[in-house]
């Protein structure tokens, strides 16, 4: 094997699958969704959806796989997910979904709107974030309580 061969060879491996990319958060979960042409099987850290429970949060996750119809059945979704609790994830990782969906579909208008009417959190990020703690307290609010004697 010459040298030339042995370069193309590490070049051919290191090429990735190129998709559309989204991304979308919620308190501190953050979720990346690639959206490619295949076959529609949706993986969330590796893992396909019909593995996940609880059985609501699944459901929740599909809801704009459901709304988008046919499309959903033509691609590929991988989400991957890191940070805040379950619930957390699985909101960051539907909204990363419907955008990346709206995205793979160039814009549609139509869908937008359907998406927007359904739940507005599938498109807009939740900017709510926990607060940092202060001083004198155990969390952000929350004081030390007075002694009255």
């Amino acid at each position: 094997m010459s040298e030339v061969e042995k370069i193309v060879e590490v070049v051919k491996k290191k090429k990735k699958k190129r998709g559309i990319t989204s991304k979308a958060k919620k308190k501190d979960a953050t979720a990346n969704a690639v959206i490619r042409k295949g076959k529609g099987t949706v993986r969330i850290n590796k893992r396909i959806i019909d593995t996940i429970s609880p059985d609501y949060v699944k459901e929740f996750i599909r809801e704009p796989l459901e709304l988008a119809g046919s499309v959903s059945s033509e691609v590929d979704v991988e989400v991957t997910v890191n940070g805040g609790g379950f619930m957390g994830q699985s909101v960051a990782s539907r909204a990363a979904i419907a955008k990346a969906i709206l995205e793979f579909r160039r814009g549609d208008e139509k869908l937008k709107k359907k998406f927007l009417a359904y739940d507005r959190m599938l498109l807009v990020d939740d900017a709510r974030r926990v607060e940092p703690k202060k001083q004198l307290g155990p969390k952000a609010r929350a004081k030390k309580q007075a002694s009255k004697r």
